[in-house]
């Protein structure tokens, strides 16, 4: 276990090794709530604004969201530290401080609907719950999705809508999207997602292959698409569910 935080120790260089949330925690102790109150402000203050990050909303929703929630119970002591845990499936939670930059570099606000591709844990669907009305996010494992579902709700995130699906297809019913997070990496952005993005809107996505990743910040204005890398990250690859087969998207 130790050389395994060896490695993620790489987390607070420059290039910010990152994976897409897809499994959720099974509990934690009950005691002590303060604490995990006051670990969380300490979270903040020297993980998320001492590395720049301001827009109020994003920390006060990241002071107030019970991230020891979404761990498993034996990580519960660790779940306000600097770097990703394990999750279980070879997953892991992301750190802290990317779940802020992806959030922030979003614009967002009480008026914003917002898509997620990649529920996971749930974690950043919170995040993005605290501050916006309507969020909908997508998992495309059963499993993971209906978890995920259960802890949101058993957390009072009635804004909150988990679909079942292949993420790379977007929601359509509910688009278009004012802004749009995606926790997993194509190689290439989706056609489907870029439709779905609201005007003047922005996305934040994972874009590459393993080690060979950015992020990019993707805004559509006219109905024109742009696009800017804001630093290279590791994500999982997004996988698609093909004839009912889920696949790595190439």
């Amino acid at each position: 276990m130790k050389k395994i935080w060896q490695k993620r120790d790489l987390l607070c260089l420059p290039f910010f090794v990152v994976t897409c949330v897809l499994c959720f925690g099974t509990g934690e102790p009950e005691a002590f709530p303060s604490d995990f109150a006051k670990q969380r402000e300490i979270m903040v203050k020297r993980q998320i604004e001492a590395r720049g990050i301001k827009d109020k909303n994003v920390l006060d929703s990241l002071r107030k969201v019970e991230r020891h929630k979404f761990v498993p119970a034996k990580y519960v002591a660790q779940a306000y530290e600097d770097y990703p845990l394990p999750i279980g499936k070879d997953q892991t939670i992301s750190q802290p401080y990317i779940v802020a930059l992806m959030t922030e570099l979003l614009n967002l606000d009480s008026t914003k609907k917002v898509l997620e591709v990649g529920t996971g844990s749930g974690y950043q669907a919170a995040v993005l719950a605290e501050i916006c009305d309507e969020v909908y996010s997508i998992e495309i494992n059963n499993f993971l999705g209906k978890k995920a579902q259960h802890l949101l709700a058993e957390m009072g995130y009635s804004n909150i809508k988990v679909k079942i699906g292949d993420g790379y297809e977007g929601w359509e019913e509910y688009s278009p999207f004012d802004a749009i997070i995606v926790t997993c990496s194509p190689s290439h952005i989706p056609q489907p997602l870029k439709d779905q993005l609201a005007e003047k809107g922005r996305m934040i996505i994972p874009v590459g292959r393993r080690f060979t990743q950015h992020l990019v910040l993707v805004t559509k204005s006219d109905g024109k698409i742009k696009k800017g890398n804001i630093i290279p990250v590791s994500f999982v690859p997004m996988i698609r569910d093909v004839n009912g087969l889920k696949k790595m998207r190439p």
